[in-house]
C-alpha cells in the first residue's frame, strides 16, 4: 500500500473520476493534490507552465487527459507530459484510457514507454453521462435526441472506476497491468432512457436524428466546436458496436461484480440530482 507521506496528483480531480478517486484516497489517509484549473496549484493541458508546479513532490498520478485521448495533438502532449514526469520523480501513472479508439491506444504506448511504473484502465460509456454530463438537461426535459443506432453499450458507472484506480494506486499486483472496464449489462440508448423514464416514473421522449442534425443541435445552444467534433468521432466511430462486450476485469480487480445500470439509476435519484 502507498505510504501516507507520498503524494498522489489526481488530474481532472474535480471531474466524474477524479473527484471519487480523491475522496476515496483522502479517506485512507492518502495525501492527494488536485489538478485542475481552479485548484490552489492549478494545473492545465493547455498550459505547460502550470506542469512543473503541480508535479512538485509527487509520487503517482492518476491521468485523466482533457477533453479526450482522441483528440489531435492528444499523443504529443501525453509525451511531453510523462517525460517531465519521469524527470521530476514521479513514480507511477494510472491512465484513463476508452475503449476502441485507435489514437488512446497510442498515448497507452506512451504511458507503457515511459519508463514508469503504470495500470491503465480502458472505460467504456460512464453511466454518469446521463446525470453529470451533456445528458442531464435532455432528461430533465423529458426529450433526448442522439444521432445512435441500435448499438449496445456496457455502461459502467464512474464509482467503479474510482474504486479501480484506488485499487491500483494501494496495491502493486496491478502494476503493468491493462484493464478493460466494463458495467455487467449491454443496453442501448434507447433502453438505458427507458430504464431511466420508467424509474423517473415520467416519459421521455427518445429521439434518434442524424449526425448532422445533433451537430446542428448542438451549435444552437452554442456549444464549443471541440466538444462537438468529439461527439461526432465518438457516435461515428466508436459507437460502432466495436465495444458491445462484456470483460471481467473490474471483477478481477475488485473481486465483486460491476454496480448495474438500474442501480446506478437508483443512487441516482436518491441523490435528486434528476429533480426538475
Amino acid at each position: 500500500m502507498e505510504s501516507k507521506d507520498k503524494l498522489i496528483l489526481v488530474l481532472g480531480g474535480t471531474g466524474k473520476t477524479g473527484k471519487r478517486i480523491a475522496e476515496q484516497l483522502s479517506q485512507l489517509g492518502l495525501e492527494v493534490r488536485i489538478g485542475s484549473r481552479s485548484a490552489i496549484i492549478p494545473f492545465d493541458w493547455d498550459d505547460e507552465q502550470t506542469w512543473t508546479p503541480a508535479l512538485q513532490d509527487v509520487h503517482a498520478i492518476y491521468l485523466s487527459f482533457q477533453p479526450d485521448l482522441a483528440v489531435p495533438g492528444a499523443p504529443d502532449c501525453i509525451r511531453a507530459f510523462t517525460s517531465l514526469a519521469s524527470r521530476k520523480g514521479v513514480k507511477k501513472i494510472v491512465l484513463l484510457s476508452g475503449r476502441g479508439e485507435p489514437e488512446a491506444e497510442q498515448c497507452e504506448e506512451i504511458v507503457k514507454q515511459s519508463g514508469l511504473d503504470w495500470t491503465i484502465l480502458r472505460a467504456s460509456w460512464f453511466a454518469q453521462n446521463f446525470s453529470e454530463s451533456f445528458l442531464m438537461d435532455p432528461i430533465l426535459a423529458g426529450h433526448v435526441v442522439l444521432p445512435t443506432r441500435d448499438i449496445r453499450e456496457p455502461f459502467i458507472d464512474a464509482n467503479d472506476i474510482a474504486e479501480a484506480a484506488v485499487a491500483a494506486f494501494i496495491s502493486n499486483e496491478h502494476q503493468h497491468q491493462l484493464y478493460e472496464l466494463t458495467g455487467p449489462r449491454l443496453l442501448t440508448f434507447p433502453q438505458a432512457i427507458e430504464e431511466i423514464a420508467c424509474a423517473l416514473e415520467k416519459p421521455i421522449i427518445y429521439e434518434q436524428v442524424s449526425l448532422q442534425a445533433y451537430a446542428d443541435l448542438l451549435r444552437s445552444f452554442e456549444v464549443p466546436e471541440e466538444y462537438i467534433s468529439l461527439l461526432h468521432y465518438l457516435f461515428s466511430e466508436v459507437l460502432d458496436g466495436r465495444n458491445a462486450y462484456l470483460t471481467d476485469d473490474l471483477e478481477r480487480m475488485l473481486k465483486r461484480k460491476p454496480t448495474d445500470f438500474s442501480e446506478y439509476i437508483k443512487k441516482t435519484i436518491e441523490s435528486g440530482i434528476w429533480k426538475s
